[in-house]
């Protein structure tokens, strides 16, 4: 294969999880056993260093009955609310006519940020139920894949272009990215939002690698990507969400002055060697031990005869499960928020997902597969750690 942002054609094997189903299939009781299952494997690209999948499933098979909606947690919708602000104060405070478009646009929280700033918003989304959401909360959405040929056919730029946990997703990443090219005023900018994959290292975030995220970037090769675009980071910080995550802010190469912030983070990324090959296999090494220290935690809680549900059902959980190889004789349920989730089954391991408000009886555990929201679940399950359920975070961030 080549690489997806260089074309160089030196990439070698860095990790590989086995054959696993989409971890974004949730299936009804009559698809269970009958989900295909794919390579989920990461090479690593010598030339740009970019960390990737070596398998693609088709966009349209992958973006099939969609069921991740942004607004379920409050953690994320106080991110996407402290992100609009943040670019609306930095750049756009003084614009009395002012507009965004949100790639990957989903139900349209992150949109509705921008709406309540004074925004004219758009959004684009290839997924029909969350957009049908987004529609029914007056967020303007086209049920679209965003390229390249959509961006010629729209016939308008942009003050802020976002892409919230999308970038990495991108079958077609250079027909999006010449197309956002297109699409940014000359004096706009483009927040791209990605998990950060050497907070992946440091957490043993395994789980956050799946069939969607095709690419896992760094400082360094998210920009190689963006300047092969006419486009360059300026500036990016630092958030928790996720377990850990680029904000980034960028705009037409050479637009605007490239900020200290960055720079500093750049040179922290470089010295920490999160790029080199050699640190995806001590990543490789750790998932390994990893793994180990959670079956060995369940198997005692078994022993003790305490009984586990697993709290959260989100695709990265499934990615956790079939290589842990947690079935419902260990979990008996997965315990959801999010309603399109309600009935169906993990893929792989067909642990029955359940809402929130349908347990009637809590378990002695809840082992955490919606770990990158610790702080907003202790909180909300505070009563019941004071009466001894156990919250188990197998990845800790």
């Amino acid at each position: 294969m080549q690489c997806r942002v260089c074309d160089g054609s030196r990439l070698s094997l860095a990790i590989d999880l086995g054959k696993q189903p989409r971890a974004n299939q949730f299936l009804s009781y009559e698809e269970l056993g009958k989900e295909p299952y794919y390579p989920l494997r990461v090479v690593h690209c010598h030339d740009c260093q970019t960390a990737q999948l070596d398998h693609t499933i088709q966009k349209e098979e992958v973006n099939a009955n969609h069921t991740y909606l942004s607004g379920v947690t409050r953690s994320l919708q106080n991110h996407f609310a402290d992100v609009a602000d943040e670019v609306d104060r930095r750049f756009f405070a003084h614009v009395p006519r002012k507009s965004c478009l949100d790639i990957g646009s989903n139900d349209g929280t992150q949109l509705l940020c921008y709406k309540k700033l004074g925004y004219d918003v758009l959004g684009v989304d290839p997924a029909h139920l969350p957009v049908q959401i987004a529609l029914q909360q007056g967020v303007p959405t086209l049920e679209a894949f965003f390229n390249l040929e959509l961006a010629q056919e729209m016939h308008c730029t942009f003050d802020v272009i976002n892409a919230a946990g999308v970038f990495f997703h991108l079958e077609e990443l250079h027909s999006v990215t010449e197309g956002i090219h297109k699409c940014l005023k000359s004096d706009g900018v483009f927040v791209v939002q990605f998990i950060y994959v050497k907070a992946m290292m440091d957490n043993v975030a395994f789980d956050q690698i799946y069939h969607e995220h095709l690419l896992y970037y760094s400082l360094k090769t998210v920009n190689c990507l963006l300047q092969r675009h006419g486009l360059e980071l300026f500036d990016a910080r630092f958030a928790s969400i996720h377990g850990g995550s680029i904000i980034g802010f960028a705009g037409h190469r050479g637009k605007r002055s490239i900020s200290d912030r960055l720079v500093a983070l750049q040179q922290a990324e470089e010295a920490s060697g999160c790029n080199e090959i050699d640190a995806y296999y001590r990543f490789a090494q750790n998932m390994k031990a990893l793994k180990e220290d959670n079956l060995r935690f369940i198997e005692a809680q078994k022993r003790a005869n305490k009984r586990l549900f697993g709290l959260g059902a989100p695709v990265k959980g499934n990615t956790l499960l079939n290589y842990f190889g947690i079935g419902p004789d260990i979990l008996e349920v997965l315990v959801e928020k999010n309603p399109l989730r309600n009935g169906m089954f993990s893929p792989g391991k067909h642990i029955p997902i359940i809402m929130e408000e349908a347990v009637k009886t809590h378990p002695n555990i809840y082992y955490v597969l919606a770990w990158n929201f610790r702080s907003e679940l202790l909180k909300n399950y505070a009563p019941l750690i004071a009466q001894g359920v156990l919250l188990h975070f197998p990845v800790i961030a």
